[in-house]
Order: structure tokens, then C-alpha cells, then sequence
């Protein structure tokens, strides 16, 4: 990995070269990517291919966000992801409801269609060589500031504190014209920009090495779990990787509660992972929308910093993968054609792609989340939807493919008549349940 450069703004003066005749621009443009995930990786990688400057910040590179690791299986060929990264090629999932009603996807999936399963940290680490193969910087360091500038041809001052391999870490400026954060729901960036805050949850996963019979079980199957005992908002879960498996939930309503919601999901595996390993605890906080403002002069907010993590389902990696790239694009775009980047143009070429691809998908998905996981009942009507073949075959499409399935209106009358019907069966379910773990809890 390369060595950080420090460069001094009072020995690095750049000014914007503004032509009237758009002719192409004197230097290359200058972008500070802060954050080495899937987004910024990704954003680093199309400025660079480019021709731009992309100095890419992570302040841990040997790390990664804890995450179930799901991919849909579009990204593989969109972002030619090697298939030797995939660990698992799940082609089984099941949802089981509070009182363990199961619905299994695995009938409903197309010929030769699979869910690719990852670990982040060698995820990560591939986009990020890549993007340096490309021509971008990678910077060792934690960004601690923002200068803005005061002018709109003046550059921004990025300080950081360098953790290269030097005998100790040293403060360091960089002077950029743009950029991009990446740097997650807690987006030090944002913070300096005034972005607005949101609401996050908290995912906290435990990866548990499993005796070789269990983990034949979850050759290709990965299983969601929904219940109050699991999480009052969210779902818990059980992801196979590659010699281990995933097991974690999330939920944004009670966050000091995360560890008893833990022990939840893995009681409720029960004896599928009985006499596994835990190899590594981990916890993370994940935004729950996006956030008030995404882009901020010449500032750009992508992945989980901009809040692009679906509710209901909880899928970020490829949201955060596919606005870096519209990002980096469009400030590249813009340099090229005019000699500038400007907010204006970032949010043309940006945000509105953006919002025209995904805004109707994210709507959707919360509107679910709204509906389907206030209560068991509604939990237990969800998981008799997803047995529902029409529903199964709509949700591949949108998932496996990132586009909203065409409508079949008599498919979906009868669809809206079936969801009615497992709300009301289910109501009384969901409370027979609910008055079950209350008098499990009382007798423990």
C-alpha cells in the first residue's frame, strides 16, 4: 500500500481553471474519498479511471463493517466481482416466524439464480487494490476535520492523522476541489457539513465456527428469523460463510436491549449451531433512511453515510457499491466537460440518477417494514406472504435483478385479498405467541 503523501496548503496552491469554451480543463481533478468500504472504494475507482486524483482515507484497512455479507446476484457482473470471492451460493432461504412457522424461498428461485454470500473484509479488500490499480491514492489515516472553503474555486482541507507504517502518526492536510463520504452512519463528513442527522439502528453479529455436520446444514441455506424475541423491528439471522456462519439482529428501537435480543436468535437456532465456536463479536451502528441533505457544495454523501441501507430488508452492499460509482462519475463528468464540479451539477448528475433508480424501491421496502414488524401478528402474516409463490417470484426479481417487478393486477388483487386474510389469522396467532414468551420470561 502506498504511503500518504502530506501536502501543505501553504506550498500547494490550486485554482479552478474556468474556460468559456468548455475547453478541457489544465490539471486533473482533485477528490478526497473518505471511507474504504464498498462506496468509497467504488467512488475512488470510476474518478481515478477517469483521470482524476482520487486520494482514498481509511482509517483501518485491515477492518470491515460487520455484515451479513448478501449480495444480489446482478452485482456480480455490474461490478465484476470475482466469483473466488463468493463463499456461498445460497439457493435455500427461509423465514420463520415467531412461533416458527417456516416459508422457504428456495422453490420460487430461477434456474441457476443463487444469492452470493461474502465476508466483508476480503469484499472490501478487493475493491479497494482495485480501485488503486485504477490510479487512485490509498491514505492510511482517520479524517478528523473539514476546512471548507470559503470561495467556490477555493479547495478543501482535509486533515487526518496518518496510520501508515511510519514510527508514529503524524498530522497531515490535503487539498482537494471535491469530496466524497463514505465514512459510514457515524459520516465524520457529514457532521462537518451540517448534513442533518437520522436515525440508525445497531447490527450486532456473532461469527460461530460450527462442527463439520452443522455447517452441511447451511451448505446453501441462510435463514431469517422475525419475533419480539428477536428484535421488536428487525429480524435476526443466520448467514452461512465460508467455514463459519453469521448469526446477529439488528433493531433501532431497542438498542441497549441488543445483547438479550442476541441470545434471542441464537435460542431460537437452537440446536442447528449447538457446539459452535465463537471466532469474532462484532457491532455497528446502520441507518435506518436517508439522511436530510446528501449533497453539500462540493461534498457528496454515498453509502451508509448518505443513509442508503433498505429497511425490512437491511441490504446495503450494493446500494453503497452503486452510489459511489454514480458519484465518482458524475464529479469526473462534470470536471471534464467544464473545468469544475459545483453542487449543482453533482446533484444532476448524481442524486437525480440516483432517486429516478432506487427512491421508489426504498419507499417500498419501509412502507413493509411499517406494515409487517410492529407486532407478531403482523410478523406471522409476513411469513405467510413469503410462502406465496407470486410473492416469492416478485421479490427475486426486484432483489436478485435491483429493478421493481412489472405489475400483474389480477396476481396482486388476489395477493392484497390473501394479506388481509393472514392479518386477521394471524392477529390471534401473534398474540397467543406473544403471551407465550411472557410467561417463558416470567418462569425463567
Amino acid at each position: 500500500m502506498a504511503a500518504a503523501v502530506c501536502h501543505s496548503p501553504a506550498r500547494l496552491s490550486i485554482s479552478c481553471s474556468y474556460s468559456s469554451s468548455h475547453s478541457a480543463p489544465a490539471r486533473p481533478l482533485r477528490v478526497a474519498v473518505v471511507g474504504g468500504g464498498p462506496a468509497g472504494a467504488s467512488a475512488a475507482e470510476a474518478l481515478a479511471s477517469a483521470g482524476a486524483q482520487a486520494f482514498l482515507l481509511e482509517r483501518s484497512p485491515a477492518g470491515a463493517k460487520p455484515c451479513g455479507g448478501a449480495i444480489p446476484l446482478c452485482m456480480l457482473d455490474e461490478f465484476a466481482i470475482p466469483l473466488g470471492l463468493v463463499d456461498r451460493r445460497v439457493t435455500r432461504m427461509r423465514v420463520l416466524s415467531p412461533s416458527n412457522l417456516a416459508a422457504d424461498f428456495g422453490r420460487s428461485l430461477p434456474p441457476g439464480a443463487h444469492i452470493p454470500m461474502l465476508r466483508r473484509e476480503v469484499l472490501d479488500s478487493f475493491l479497494r487494490t482495485r480501485a488503486a490499480d485504477a490510479g487512485a491514492t490509498l491514505v492510511p489515516g482517520l479524517v478528523t476535520s473539514l476546512s471548507l472553503p470559503t470561495g467556490p474555486s477555493d479547495p478543501y482541507l482535509v486533515h487526518y492523522i496518518s496510520s501508515g507504517d511510519g514510527p508514529s502518526p503524524t498530522r497531515s492536510v490535503l487539498e482537494v476541489d471535491a469530496v466524497v463520504g463514505a465514512d459510514g452512519a457515524n459520516s465524520r463528513v457529514a457532521r462537518e457539513v451540517g448534513a442533518g442527522d437520522y436515525s440508525t439502528a445497531i447490527a450486532f453479529q456473532e461469527r460461530i465456527r460450527l462442527p463439520d455436520k452443522a455447517m452441511e446444514y447451511y451448505d446453501d441455506l441462510a435463514e431469517m428469523y422475525v419475533g419480539g424475541d428477536v428484535s421488536p423491528d428487525f429480524y435476526g439471522w443466520v448467514f452461512p460463510k465460508c467455514d463459519h456462519v453469521a448469526v446477529g439482529t439488528g433493531t433501532v428501537a431497542a438498542k441497549p436491549e441488543i445483547k438479550k435480543l442476541q441470545s434471542g436468535i441464537r435460542a431460537r437456532a437452537g440446536p442447528k449451531i449447538a457446539g459452535g465456536r465463537v471466532i469474532k463479536v462484532e457491532a455497528h451502528p446502520i441507518p435506518e433512511h436517508p439522511r436530510p441533505r446528501r449533497v453539500v457544495g462540493r461534498v457528496a454523501l454515498v453509502g451508509d453515510a448518505a443513509g442508503y441501507v433498505t429497511r425490512c430488508s437491511g441490504e446495503g452492499i450494493y446500494f453503497a457499491a452503486k452510489s459511489g460509482r454514480l458519484c465518482g462519475q458524475a464529479m469526473a463528468k462534470e470536471w471534464r466537460l467544464t473545468g469544475a464540479v459545483t453542487e449543482g451539477g453533482i446533484r444532476r448528475g448524481y442524486l437525480r440518477r440516483w432517486d429516478d433508480e432506487f427512491l421508489l424501491t426504498f419507499r417500498f421496502l419501509d412502507l413493509l417494514q411499517r406494515v409487517f414488524y410492529g407486532d407478531n401478528a403482523g410478523r406471522e402474516a409476513l411469513v405467510e406472504m413469503c410462502a406465496d409463490e407470486h410473492v416469492q417470484r416478485r421479490t427475486f426479481d426486484c432483489y436478485l435483478h435491483k429493478r421493481m417487478a412489472p405489475g400483474e393486477p389480477w396476481a396482486d388483487l388476489q395477493l392484497l385479498w390473501r394479506t388481509a386474510g393472514s392479518m386477521v389469522r394471524c392477529s390471534v396467532l401473534g398474540k397467543e405467541v406473544q403471551r407465550l414468551r411472557r410467561l417463558e420470561l416470567l418462569q425463567a
